[in-house]
């Protein structure tokens, strides 16, 4: 009997393994995108007037940005880690099934994140072209490859 109970152990570990890598990993693209929320929240709140425009915070803001742009995300995207998977995230079995369409909007929001930088510090109304652009990003991603809440 031990040895049938400990062979059905052995023999769950590595899914086990798998399930706790994959919310790992959901719990890591969490936090990436985590970041770049704090960092993009206030200037898309500059530009809405919610918050004083102040250029010198803007251009800290989309440096940070940038600086996450040169992450590679791709290890935050293992097979087996979308909503249908893991629970705790809204990520469509899509991006896996397509994902040189993910890629190809991951590198619309990486170009845009790059023509924000320059344009962050300008004063708000140029602040305010470049974070829509970004936006538009972040929406045309989570209309295709997020699921709603």
């Amino acid at each position: 009997m031990k040895r049938v109970l400990l062979s059905t152990l052995v023999a769950a570990l590595p899914v086990v393994a798998m399930a706790a890598d994959a919310e790992h990993v959901v719990e890591a693209r969490k936090g990436y995108f985590s970041l770049v929320a704090i960092e993009f929240g206030p200037l898309a709140a500059m530009t809405k007037g919610e918050m004083p425009y102040d250029a010198d915070a803007a251009k800290a803001h989309a440096a940070d940005l940038v600086a996450l742009t040169k992450y590679d995300p791709s290890d935050l995207y293992a097979p087996g880690t979308s909503a249908d998977d893991v629970k705790g995230t809204r990520a469509k079995a899509a991006i896996w099934t397509d994902m040189e369409a993910y890629k190809g909007k991951g590198m619309a929001f990486f170009e845009a994140i790059a023509a924000l930088e320059p344009a962050a510090g300008a004063g708000q109304k140029e602040l305010a072209a470049a974070v829509g652009k970004v936006g538009g990003t972040c929406k045309g991603c989570h209309d295709d490859f997020r699921a709603k809440d």
